[in-house]
């Protein structure tokens, strides 16, 4: 245990500067709270503003700490390393393009209220404690503030009553799915005596019997599979993506993922790396399964948020490949598969958030019928985003896919690898579930372009909206045809520290 500083002035300010973009939120958080009380309802227009500003405000302390070595802060509980900084850049831009993108979505609804706006930079707090999280206990309590934000912004649509449907399923399997993680860090407190990540690697180092150690790292899967929606722990993610509000769908499919494959890479890769053999077999089914039943579930539906809840499945496979490969190049792959999903994903969503009128919820797959003939820059700007997921050259899917598929190939061919033919047989799987995606992806392009419905309904435009799909867009192009800057962001992301 390190000693107490004397100086406790330096000591506080030293480690609050370490967590200074989470304060940033959470203290705006609190302050739009208050605020409430004071704005009339008429100018709710300004909580948006307030929630852009404070996201601004966090990312430019974040880019302040670019660059500087690694430090670790409260008694080395949190690391402030380019792993953190990676997995921080991209909460803050997912929570912006939600926030851009919700205000006219909650005009339409009717439900403008501060806590929204809240609990969003409550939750994305959370996953940045998730990220440079290398203690135990920083780890669960990150996870809760971002996992009971979450629930309450996924039943946010008090109305409708598909909303409290799925915010009561999602809060059952994710409390239970906790109480799993919890259970499982427990058994590894039991084992090491230590909560603190370094500290565990060190002392399994010595296990004899490695059985309590197998039920642990079992535990820690089932969980963090829970939390990115891998098959079979997936069954919640159709009805929580279909209830809650379609800006929360969205934010939910790139960022809370996300911060659950930061703890997945940063646990498994480092903590449990000598103990691959325990655990490969399982990870390669789970990853084979996710990406087979996430695209095959998605052929049949209708509802587009359905759809693309089957579609965030499926992506999930490719990410754990990057895991599975258990190298620098396979964690550096994951990084990139998240970023390019990230933007590629929020597009797709923003343009469902456009089809969304009064009294049409603009969820189902004809509703998106001759969109071609009435908005043809949307219907391209869709097509551009779908292509992306696809994997189609030269969009930024293209590229997330070619780094997870030679991160699993280059494992594969090593000589000295010894499950060289299951890293094959992962690659063969993943490539032709990229076949089966295409169809249900291009089930929108034949909506869009070849069915006729010149029925002139308006879409949904905002100035949040806008920008959302131009950032998007230009990420999506730009990563695919220029990638070197994008890749060489995350590169920097390193083996995690701990």
């Amino acid at each position: 245990m390190p000693e107490i500083p004397t100086n406790v002035v330096d000591f506080f300010w030293e480690n609050t500067a370490a967590i200074g973009p989470q304060l940033h939120l959470i203290f705006w958080g609190l302050a739009i709270l208050c605020l409430d009380f004071l704005v009339p309802k008429s100018n709710r227009r300004l909580f948006a503003g307030l929630s852009l500003v404070s996201v601004l405000m966090a990312s430019m302390q974040l880019y302040s700490m670019r660059g500087s070595s690694s430090m670790f802060a409260f008694y080395d509980m949190v690391a402030v390393d380019s792993f953190s900084f990676f997995f921080n850049l991209l909460f803050l831009s997912s929570a912006a393009l939600a926030i851009a993108m919700s205000y006219q979505y909650l005009e339409v609804e009717e439900e403008q209220r501060s806590e929204y706006y809240a609990l969003i930079l409550f939750a994305t707090s959370g996953m940045m404690f998730m990220a440079g999280a290398i203690d135990l206990v920083s780890l669960f309590v990150g996870l809760e503030l971002m996992s009971v934000s979450t629930y309450i912004l996924v039943g946010f649509l008090r109305r409708q009553k598909r909303s409290n449907e799925a915010s009561m399923k999602y809060f059952l399997m994710g409390a239970f799915s906790t109480g799993i993680i919890l259970y499982g860090m427990s058994l590894l407190y039991g084992l090491t005596g230590s909560t603190r990540l370094s500290v565990i690697a060190d002392q399994l180092n010595n296990l004899e019997d490695p059985t309590l150690l197998g039920l642990s790292i079992f535990m820690l899967m089932a969980g963090l599979g829970f939390k990115i929606a891998a098959v079979p722990f997936h069954m919640w993610a159709p009805d929580a993506y279909e209830g809650a509000p379609t800006s929360i769908t969205a934010f939910m499919s790139v960022a809370v993922k996300a911060a659950a494959f930061a703890v997945f890479l940063r646990i498994f890769h480092v903590v449990f790396g000598d103990w691959r053999d325990i655990y490969i077999f399982a990870m390669v089914l789970i990853a084979m399964l996710t990406m087979t039943w996430g695209n095959l579930a998605a052929l049949s539906q209708q509802n587009v948020k359905r759809l693309l809840a089957y579609s965030s499945i499926s992506h999930a496979g490719y990410v754990l490949m990057g895991l599975i490969a258990g190298t620098d190049l396979g964690v550096r792959a994951a990084a990139i598969y998240l970023l390019a999903y990230t933007f590629m994903n929020m597009g797709v969503w923003a343009v469902v958030i456009l089809l969304r009128r009064q009294d049409i919820p603009g969820e189902n797959l004809e509703d998106f019928n001759g969109l071609f003939f009435k908005q043809p820059v949307v219907a391209v700007l869709m097509l551009l985003f779908f292509l992306s997921l696809a994997g189609i050259p030269p969009l930024s899917g293209f590229i997330a896919k070619y780094f997870v598929f030679a991160a699993v190939i280059d494992v594969a061919l090593n000589p000295g690898e010894p499950y060289s033919s299951l890293m094959i047989w992962l690659a063969v799987v993943g490539a032709l579930n990229a076949v089966i995606s295409l169809y249900y992806y291009f089930r929108f392009v034949v909506a869009m372009f070849l069915k006729k419905d010149l029925v002139p309904v308006p879409l949904n435009f905002s100035v949040g909206l806008v920008a959302t799909l131009v950032i998007t867009a230009l990420v999506t192009l730009l990563m695919g045809v220029y990638p070197q800057p994008f890749i060489n962001l995350a590169q920097a992301v390193g083996l995690p520290l701990i």
